[in-house]
């Protein structure tokens, strides 16, 4: 089981990415409406991993990422993109995301890759 920050500015989106994460065994400590408090919470909370918005009030996600990976260099970051956002996919990738899911979100390939993300620190899977 993981510790996860849900980041996204739409209530109902950070919702929906909790109950998927939850039923895939996974809780969810700290969720955040943009990149500046997802920092802050990062910073406080210091979560297993993180799913972040690209697209995001105040700060955006990419942003957010390297705050997040200059104090944390072992944050784990999904990046969680609308279609046709694919080259803030790279610029993401670039800036230490590790990978991305694409919304509407589909529940396996978001257990896919928290999982996979897990896997890849040796830590167990539910």
């Amino acid at each position: 089981m993981a510790t996860i920050l849900v980041v996204d500015d739409a209530a109902f989106m950070r919702m929906m990415l909790k109950s998927i994460l939850q039923k895939g065994g996974h809780e969810v400590i700290g969720e955040a409406e943009n990149g500046a408090v997802a920092v802050e919470k990062y910073a406080m909370l210091k979560p297993d991993l993180v799913t972040m918005d690209i697209t995001m009030p105040i700060m955006e996600g990419i942003e957010a990422v390297r705050l997040i990976r200059a104090n944390h260099s072992d944050a784990r970051i999904i990046m969680c993109s609308a279609m046709g956002q694919q080259g803030m996919i790279i610029q993401a990738i670039q800036a230490g995301a590790k990978d991305f899911i694409v919304k509407p979100f589909q529940e396996d390939r978001v257990i896919e890759s928290v999982n996979k993300l897990l896997k890849a620190e040796g830590r167990p899977v539910p």
